[in-house]
C-alpha cells in the first residue's frame, strides 16, 4: 500500500487500487474526498480558505487553496476521469476553530458554509460529515475499498461507505 500525501492547498485524485489518499492536520482548512465505487476512483482536496475573491492572483497559482475554485476543479477531473455524480460518495472533514478561540474570523465556519453550497450546486450530498469544534483532524481514502477514515486525538473512526 502506498500512501499519496495531499498537502495543504492541494488535490490528488487516483484510480490505483494501490494507493491511499491522506491529508494531514486539518484545523479550520476543510478535506474533502469524492469517491466512485464502481470505477473505483477517489479524490481528495485540503483547502485553507472559502473564496478565492480575496486574492485571484494566489486562486490563479494555487486554486486547490480555496473552496470555491478548488472543488470545482477537483469535481471537473472527477468527473472527466470517470467519476459519475449519482454514484459519488462524499466525505468532509475539519472545518475547526482552533487558531481562532475568540472566533473573530470563523474561518472552518466560513470554509464549510462554501463547500455546502458548492455540493448543493452540483448535487452532491455528504455521506459524512465531522466539522467544527477545536481538534485537528487526519483524513484518508483507501482506492481499493473507498475506506474513509478520520483520526483525531489519537483515536481514528473508519467508515465503509460504498
Amino acid at each position: 500500500m502506498s500512501l499519496v500525501v495531499v498537502d495543504i492547498a492541494d488535490m490528488r485524485f487516483s484510480d490505483n487500487p494501490g494507493e491511499t489518499l491522506v491529508t494531514y492536520s486539518l484545523g479550520s482548512c476543510v478535506g474533502v474526498t469524492v469517491y466512485d465505487p464502481v470505477v473505483r476512483i477517489g479524490g481528495m482536496i485540503h483547502c485553507m480558505l472559502p473564496l478565492s475573491k480575496v486574492d485571484k492572483e494566489k486562486a490563479k497559482i494555487r486554486p486547490y487553496m480555496f473552496v470555491d475554485t478548488g472543488m470545482q476543479m477537483m469535481l471537473g477531473a472527477l468527473y472527466e476521469a470517470g467519476v459519475r455524480k449519482s454514484r459519488a460518495v462524499v466525505c468532509v472533514a475539519g472545518g475547526a476553530q482552533v487558531m481562532d478561540s475568540q472566533g473573530i474570523f470563523k474561518i472552518g465556519e466560513r470554509n464549510f458554509t462554501v463547500l455546502r453550497k458548492i455540493l448543493w450546486k452540483n448535487g452532491l450530498l455528504m455521506n459524512v460529515q465531522e466539522v467544527g469544534g477545536n481538534k485537528s483532524r487526519t483524513i484518508s481514502l483507501d482506492i481499493a475499498t473507498g475506506r474513509f477514515s478520520i483520526k483525531s486525538e489519537g483515536r481514528v473512526t473508519h467508515y465503509e461507505l460504498p
